[in-house]
């Protein structure tokens, strides 16, 4: 049912906490897990006026997919690591139509007026994904 499952991680403590149930679904699934990486280059911190630039970012999401893919391999778990630019909404609901059976990502759970004006990826995602998406509430 699903064999291509979809991990977008931005290596904080929330996709960590996410980690254990998309490995919980690739096993029941048999499955193999493709972990994205967005290099966001709509953030306002980089470029030319901001303090990082896309080689750093690409740097760190490079260390992130690797983590990841080091520990789906002690798992036995089938891993396509894989990183892209862009908006990270964009850049997970592109790779989410092209091939991917199921999404796992996780919630910070913003609220107020911030979730009102921004959104959030995950929200994005779940609203317009054609996939499932298994979200996990995870901690502030």
């Amino acid at each position: 049912m699903y064999d291509d499952i979809l991990f977008p991680t931005d290596g904080s403590e929330a996709s960590k906490a996410t980690f254990p149930h998309a490995v919980s679904q690739a096993r029941a699934f048999d499955a193999r897990i493709h972990v994205l990486y967005v290099v966001d280059t709509t953030y306002a911190g980089v470029g030319a006026g901001g303090n990082k630039n896309v080689n750093s970012l690409r740097a760190e999401g490079e260390a992130v997919v690797a983590e990841f893919e080091e520990r789906l391999l002690d798992e036995a778990v089938e891993v396509v690591p894989e990183i892209a630019e862009g908006d990270p909404f964009t850049q997970i609901k592109r790779y989410g139509d092209d091939g991917i059976d199921m999404i796992v990502m996780g919630t910070r759970g913003r609220s107020g007026v911030e979730k009102h004006l921004l959104g959030s990826v995950t929200e994005k995602v779940v609203r317009t994904a054609d996939v499932p998406v298994f979200t996990v509430r995870t901690p502030e």
